[in-house]
């Protein structure tokens, strides 16, 4: 599967119509939904733009990250320190600083880091990401292994009065909605940019990219710092929902879900990252409810369905479920 034929870029009008009744869904679901799914639900959305952050990256500009999870954790750790012992802090002060401080790790560690190709690449953001999640992790005072709980969620407050309240669970649903809608929409049209352009073109092949006079370090650079600052508002919308933060968010374990997310919707297109997102966390938790059969226990082996799901993704739809979605209309529309 070559990177070029693996993306999608161009979605058909059937996909397009899909996606739009996806968030007619999304819009309408706190009306029929419990509490419970509602967070879920709110999750999911929050997942959706960490794996469209990545997606800038591994289906765009053709760059496979080991370590986007600890711009996403930073964020978090930047709202828990921002946030005051008996007080909520501003929204409008906490989130910017929040994406800023993302955004600045992004842009140090990518400066290193885009001077490498290939497996270096991989290995490298592998490498810083894991720098990252020790020093938290073994630090008394960045919270150490127990992480840090976040004991009120940020003040939506302009000029003395109160535009929403984030403690309510359905208020954040649409906050998060509302994020996630703008990501998408930031993200396609910077993909038909000249400057998304440049980037598909890094990833097709750079070194005539750079023959033709493209500065692809500085594209590449741009483009990791924009992925970790995207990363950070999903991870700064995460420490809100679950009001607490710690080091495993920044973990391999935690990129590496990121990219199964953008391989299982397919990437190249940020709404395959998202849809990735949801079909994951969906497949994930119906996986961990499986019941017992006799003396074994389907639920606790759920890394093993799960990654043979991927494993059969990947050989039968290489394009990912949207791609898949599209050449099921295309044959319908043949016949």
């Amino acid at each position: 599967m070559s990177t070029v034929r693996a993306n999608l870029e161009k979605l058909p009008a059937s996909v397009q119509l899909a996606l739009g009744f996806g968030l007619v869904a999304l819009a309408a679901f706190p009306f029929v939904g419990t509490d419970f799914y509602i967070q879920m639900v709110t999750r999911m959305m929050i997942l959706a733009i960490f794996a469209m952050s990545l997606d800038l990256l591994q289906g765009v500009t053709g760059l496979v990250s080991l370590g986007h999870a600890a711009y996403f954790g930073l964020a978090g750790y930047a709202l828990a320190f921002l946030m005051p012992q008996g007080e909520a802090a501003s929204l409008w002060v906490t989130l910017p600083l929040a994406v800023l401080a993302s955004g600045l790790a992004a842009l140090v560690i990518g400066f290193f880091v885009v001077r490498t190709h290939g497996i270096y690449f991989i290995m490298v953001t592998m490498a810083f990401a894991q720098m990252v999640f020790f020093l938290f992790f073994d630090n008394k005072a960045l919270g150490g292994s127990d992480g840090l709980y976040i004991n009120f969620r940020p003040s939506a407050t302009m000029m003395g009065h109160t535009l929403f309240d984030l403690d309510n669970k359905t208020t954040l649903y649409y906050f998060t909605l509302g994020a996630l809608v703008l990501v998408y929409a930031f993200l396609r049209r910077l993909l038909w940019s000249p400057f998304g352009r440049a980037l598909s073109g890094i990833r097709v092949n750079e070194n005539r990219m750079r023959a033709m006079g493209f500065g692809t370090f500085g594209y590449k650079l741009s483009a990791f710092t924009l992925a970790g600052a995207l990363a950070g508002l999903a991870g700064y919308l995460w420490g809100v929902q679950t009001g607490y933060i710690n080091p495993e968010l920044m973990g391999f374990h935690m990129s590496a879900h990121a990219i199964m997310m953008v391989i299982l919707g397919g990437m190249g297109n940020f709404a395959g990252a998202a849809v990735g997102a949801f079909a994951f966390e969906y497949v994930l938790h119906a996986l961990k409810d499986l019941p017992q059969i006799g003396s074994v226990n389907l639920g606790k082996h759920w890394q093993l369905w799960m990654g043979s799901f991927i494993v059969l993704v990947v050989i039968f739809a290489p394009r990912g479920l949207l791609g898949l979605v599209e050449k099921l209309t295309a044959k319908k529309d043949a016949s």
